[in-house]
């Protein structure tokens, strides 16, 4: 039976949903309070990650983060703040970083991201976008250090038991799998069931075809309250409209925890901002990577490489710090000596607000307050490379199918 569903959020995770509810025959209008042209969805490294098996709450990090806390160009940075929403958060997020935790979480991570490489191979080959750039030249986890190495090693052994295609490569392995740039690296591990793809290049994409399909996108509208009766979500109340749905989809990002409150849930989470800068000439990279000690990302995409990273708790702004942009520019020339990212490449950095939860999973699933109300968001880093599971997750919600794979672990009314 066709429905009428609202979805908040026009990030990958937004689009995704409206893709699969609408091959489902469902009307769908997507509200979002930005143009959808910047945010997490656009600046991010456009991994496509099974590799990334181990998530952001993981034992050591909140030392780390303390350690970090009053370094404001460390990768991982917390800014000290008297915020009852971020206290509870990082107190969570402290009792989430256990191995028990951790090792629970890996196989789940593992099984959502294979689906979502599949599906993005899926909708490379349905032709609903037209040709974009999905690349499976696997990710680089380029080291200086053997402790590095070492670090890395555990979890690759970790990939590699669970079936995932990883191996090690030496410096001269290195030099022929990247024969036109110079890397300062001993070496790396490769793990090649990794895929990437450009962002900038697939959004408008996927906006094209969703509006060419009869889906309504609202932009620059923010949603200013949601009326409930009983257990059904009644009315969704923005600055320039009113809407009745039969269906809600919550997928705003680092702004869903915000929106939560006005319904009154418990949805822990804070928006981890990440930086990039395009480096818009040949740079000799064809092989995505992570530059280990460095703690950011490299992708060669359509037109440009990107140059991303850093995690920085600082609350729900935009605002550009200088220094964090330097040092990722910094640690790109530590990897790539002949490369040198140049003062207007740094002047046009961007950001963009990840949704992270307290133990790093996805809130994926039906409320339990809600009927009509199904929750997808809180995927910290993994935003990107979820995106199209996620909307298949929603849609077999919302249609009351069996899922694709056992969403338990990403509950949203789940107890930290």
């Amino acid at each position: 039976m066709e429905k009428d569903i609202v979805i908040i959020g026009g990030g990958i995770v937004g689009l995704c949903s409206a893709y699969y509810l609408t091959k489902e025959g469902h009307q769908i209008t997507v509200i979002d309070k930005g143009d959808i042209t910047s945010g997490a969805s656009f600046v991010n490294a456009g991994y496509i990650t099974p590799s990334h098996i181990i998530p952001l709450a993981s034992p050591g990090m909140i030392a780390q983060g303390i350690k970090m806390m009053f370094n404001s160009a460390s990768p991982f940075y917390m800014k000290p703040r008297l915020d009852i929403d971020f206290l509870k958060w990082s107190w969570y997020f402290h009792k989430s970083s256990t191995k028990a935790k951790v090792e629970k979480a890996i196989p789940v991570i593992k099984e959502i991201n294979l689906i979502s490489r599949d599906l993005f191979t899926d909708i490379k080959k349905s032709g609903d976008l037209g040709d974009f750039q999905l690349e499976r030249k696997g990710l680089l986890m380029l080291y200086k250090t053997e402790a590095s190495y070492l670090h890395e090693r555990e979890v690759a052994d970790r990939a590699s038991f669970l079936g995932l295609e990883v191996a090690d490569v030496n410096k001269s392995e290195l030099l022929q799998l990247e024969p036109n740039v110079k890397i300062d690296a001993e070496g790396a591990i490769h793990y090649q069931c990794d895929g990437h793809t450009t962002p900038t290049e697939f959004m408008p994409l996927m906006l094209n075809y969703l509006k060419s399909k009869g889906v309504v996108i609202r932009t620059s509208e923010e949603v200013i309250d949601i009326k409930t009766d009983g257990l059904k979500i009644k009315s969704v109340l923005t600055n320039k409209n009113s809407y009745e749905p039969d269906e809600v989809i919550l997928a705003a990002g680092a702004w869903s925890g915000d929106l939560s409150k006005k319904l009154n849930l418990k949805l822990p989470l804070q928006g981890g901002k990440g930086y990039r800068i395009n480096v818009e000439r040949e740079t000799g990279i064809s092989i995505p990577a992570i530059l280990m000690e460095a703690k950011m990302a490299v992708t060669p995409m359509k037109g440009f490489t990107r140059f991303a990273g850093t995690m920085e708790f600082s609350g729900n702004n935009n605002i550009v710090r200088k220094e964090r942009v330097l040092a990722i520019a910094n640690g790109a020339t530590s990897f790539y000596p002949e490369l040198e990212i140049n003062s207007e490449e740094i002047e046009s950095a961007q950001t963009g607000l990840r949704p992270v939860s307290p133990d790093g999973l996805p809130y994926i699933g039906k409320s339990k307050d809600f009927k009509n109300l199904t929750i997808a968001t809180g995927h910290a880093m993994m935003g990107w490379s979820l995106g199209p599971a996620t909307g298949k997750l929603v849609s077999e919600l919302v249609e009351d199918k069996k899922p694709s794979m056992d969403i338990s672990s990403f509950t949203p009314e789940r107890i930290f």
